[in-house]
């Protein structure tokens, strides 16, 4: 049985999918909030929000994500990044997947990615749980009602997580599996109830779509001027770097808090809504990110609370480091109502360098910000991934390689390209560890690091005094009133600065020996920018 508003020609039976039990259609907040009570996904919380669990798996596996290697995309995919499934045994898999779907409720949203309309992605995500179709409706964009009427979904994203997969019938790691299909367009996650894998799989379609078309996709936040979206900037970084955090400033319009295009129009969000962190959320330092949690219809997942008084603990990660929420972007006071901005004049890479090694913030020539685009050094934190437990120095390809279908360099050199066009000023910000390493520095203090990118994005902090780092070879400000300014020195943080003349010299090397898998494929003033 179906119900919801839809046509006739665009139900799951349209598209072969048959044998169900009801399925509901484009539900909105309250109707899914009800229905994933009633069946007991999880517990209606303080104001309204939905308070649930994800089960085993509080984070992505992306050991477990895979692309079907169909000839049209055998030439085009990094393989070395995306492990491969024939399309043998990704047949088998969809064949038991709607076998094992048979005679059980749905629940189907249709929306899109992409604010831009000349650059839209229809996409119908197909949930078991009624709490993902609630979450996926804060993430993605939502058509017009009339334009369900006539609905046909591009893409199609199948989750199931009660579904086990076999790895000798599937072709797969384990019994968890994140299988991409371009040819088909369809996506099929199974055995995992992170809610993350729905967002993520659109940006990995988005990542091989648009740069065949000349846009840009960036793991990145954004924002602009108030009252002025030309003077836009974007904030590139994996989980846990700030993107949410540092993007949605008081004193600037937040585009969105994690995916988003450059065209030759300007930025815009993929998004509709924000997934962010809550471990040790302050509702001083983060207030309208903090009043999302006891908001109606927000999805808060993981964290732990009170039975009785349905207090959330924002401390306790019992369950998870990486505690979550889900919301639109509207619960955001000072968010854009469009999702488009200009071409960005700044642009931000993000880093967490649990080595205590570099400056809070540096600027970059155009040569040097991609290197460290490409170099994509940072800290992965603890929960983000499955098995990350502390942070975890990594170096992930442009902010983003579990996301990325094509090789590194086809987005470096698309992204040098705009940054060069637009002349745009390029920083790294590093949001990890100042005093030492983990374990023995500390976290680099938030009000700083604010301070620094609003001096950044409003010209100031170009007036002042830099001087050229030893080690990286980028420019780092000497000063800057109402910061401290050893915190500037890193060297000066360490109470043993040979300690830290060895560990900067560690950090370069592995930022050379990683590099040279680059070296092949790049121009050579982004060679001369190389570090080692």
């Amino acid at each position: 049985m179906n119900h919801g508003r839809v046509n006739p020609d665009q139900t799951l039976d349209a598209q072969g999918i048959t044998g169900l039990g009801n399925v509901y259609y484009n539900q909105i907040e309250p109707a899914l909030v009800e229905a994933a009570v009633a069946r007991g996904e999880g517990r209606l919380g303080k104001g309204g929000a939905f308070l649930c669990s994800t089960g085993q798996f509080t984070g992505r596996s992306p050991k477990d994500k895979f692309v079907v290697r169909t000839p049209s995309v055998e030439k085009t995919i990094w393989w070395d990044n995306n492990a491969p499934m024939t399309p043998e045994a990704y047949a088998v898999l969809k064949a038991d997947m709607l076998a094992h779907l048979a005679g059980r409720d749905l629940f189907v949203q249709d929306l899109y990615a992409g604010a831009d309309p000349l650059h839209r992605l229809d996409v119908r995500v197909i949930a078991e749980l009624a709490w993902h179709g609630l979450f996926i409706r804060h993430l993605l964009r939502r058509p017009a009602q009339d334009e369900l009427d006539g609905f046909t979904p591009e893409w199609t994203i199948i989750n199931v997580p009660s579904f086990k997969a076999d790895p000798a019938r599937h072709g797969c790691r384990s019994e968890t599996v994140i299988a991409l299909n371009f040819d088909e367009k369809t996506v099929l996650i199974a055995n995992t109830a992170y809610a993350g894998e729905n967002k993520k799989s659109v940006f990995t379609i988005l990542n091989y779509i648009l740069p065949g078309k000349g846009v840009m996709a960036m793991h990145c936040s954004a924002n602009h001027a108030i009252g002025n979206p030309v003077d836009a900037a974007v904030f590139f970084g994996l989980s846990g770097t700030g993107k949410t955090t540092l993007s949605a400033a008081p004193d600037r319009t937040l585009i969105g808090d994690d995916e988003h295009g450059w065209s030759d129009r300007g930025i815009f969000n993929f998004e509709g809504g924000c997934y962010a962190k809550t471990i040790n959320l302050d509702p001083k330092a983060e207030p309208e990110i903090y009043a999302t949690t006891s908001r109606f219809g927000t999805v808060v997942e993981n964290m732990v609370y009170d039975p009785e008084t349905l207090e959330l603990d924002f401390s306790d990660n019992s369950l998870t480091d990486n505690t979550r929420c889900a919301y639109p972007l509207d619960a955001i006071s000072n968010a854009s109502d469009t999702g488009l901005g200009g071409h960005p004049r700044h642009v931000v890479m993000l880093t967490c360098d649990a080595f205590g090694v570099l400056p809070p913030i540096a600027r970059l020539s155009p040569a040097q910000a991609m290197y460290h685009f490409l170099s994509g050094f940072t800290s992965k934190v603890a929960g983000t991934e499955r098995g990350i437990t502390e942070p975890t120095p990594t170096f992930s390809t442009c902010f983003g390689a579990p996301f990325m279908p094509r090789r590194p360099e086809v987005y470096g050199k698309l992204l040098q390209e705009k940054i060069l066009k637009q002349g745009a000023t390029c920083w790294l910000v590093n949001t990890g560890w100042t005093g030492g390493a983990y374990g023995t520095g500390k976290r680099m203090p938030i009000k700083a690091t604010r301070a620094l990118l609003t001096a950044a994005l409003d010209g100031s902090l170009a007036g002042v005094e830099f001087r050229r780092d030893p080690n990286f070879g980028f420019e780092v400000p000497v000063a800057l009133a109402g910061v401290d300014a050893t915190l500037l020195n890193p060297r000066a943080t360490w109470a043993d600065t040979a300690a830290y003349d060895a560990q900067a010299q560690k950090l370069v090397d592995m930022f050379s020996k990683n590099f040279g898998q680059y070296v092949p494929y790049i121009d050579d003033d982004i060679k001369a920018a190389a570090i080692g």
